[in-house]
């Protein structure tokens, strides 16, 4: 594809000027050339690319955890759980179950190199944010399975968004929004326990997000500006919709991932606007 600017421009100039239009024309073509390989990368792949990116996402997906898993010397029963768990939401076929089992074991393993799998993945990813911070959400989720990572596991993170060319200040809004992920979860579940003897209506309700966490959702400040929180939820909603991730290369199965975290940038948003019309 590389060649086509090239040659219609260099055709179009040398019919309009001969020589030094051609010259002219190929330099333009060139131009062309750049302009629509940056139109594939921006927009949807065709099927065949898309299922090749697909198969890199899942399988660099759970051999990065199973590395991460084991960074601190041992796998725990948790971060297992938190696999199983990820594989059984994600409603994997029992094929693509042994893969990504696999895939798992593949990353525990000593001879596993962490830096080949990413610079592979970042190529057939294209640099696509939305499906590169779906990655690393995935790898922080299983870090966190056994509470605050090691420092072992957090170096292997950061060598995760090196490699995927992620700026430090995105990964801290997001490893902060796993946070209060976790937080929310934590706290549902203590509302659940306490659910039983207490009488309906008595406990607030856990899921409502508070407006720090709304904050740190769409990685802005409680002193910005009306405009910029609502650009920047635009540019959230925009990045994370699930039907741009799936085109450009997110695995189907992942959608609910990816639904609910359009969901979750629409509650935050809400929740601003809301203190903010108080």
């Amino acid at each position: 594809m590389g060649w086509i600017g090239k040659v219609i421009g260099g055709i179009a100039g040398l019919l309009l000027a001969e020589a030094p239009g051609a010259v002219l024309g190929a330099i333009l073509g060139h131009g062309f050339d750049h302009g629509l390989r940056a139109f594939r990368r921006d927009g949807s792949l065709s099927r065949q690319e898309r299922e090749r990116v697909q198969a890199a996402f899942r399988a660099v997906t759970f051999s990065t955890m199973g590395h991460i898993a084991k960074a601190d010397g041992r796998v725990s029963e948790a971060e297992i759980a938190m696999a199983e768990a990820a594989m059984a939401r994600l409603r994997f076929s029992a094929e693509k179950r042994r893969q990504a089992i696999a895939e798992f074991k593949r990353g525990k393993a000593p001879d596993f190199v962490l830096a080949e799998a990413l610079t592979t993945f970042w190529r057939d990813c294209r640099g696509n944010a939305g499906l590169l911070e779906m990655f690393l959400r995935l790898q922080l989720q299983a870090a966190y399975a056994d509470g605050v990572p090691s420092p072992a596991q957090r170096q292997l993170l950061n060598q995760v968004r090196r490699a995927l060319r992620i700026p430090e200040s995105e990964f801290d809004q997001l490893e902060q929004m796993i946070r209060v992920e976790r937080e929310n979860t934590s706290e549902k579940a203590g509302a659940r326990g306490k659910k039983k003897s207490r009488r309906a209506g008595q406990q607030p309700d856990s899921g409502v997000l508070t407006l720090a966490q709304a904050y740190a959702l769409l990685g802005v400040k409680p002193n910005d500006s009306d405009a910029v929180i609502k650009r920047a939820y635009r540019r959230l909603r925009s990045q994370h919709h699930p039907d741009k991730l799936v085109a450009r290369g997110l695995p189907e199965e992942m959608l609910k991932l990816a639904t609910e975290k359009t969901q979750q940038i629409r509650q935050a948003y809400e929740r601003i606007q809301q203190a903010r019309a108080a």
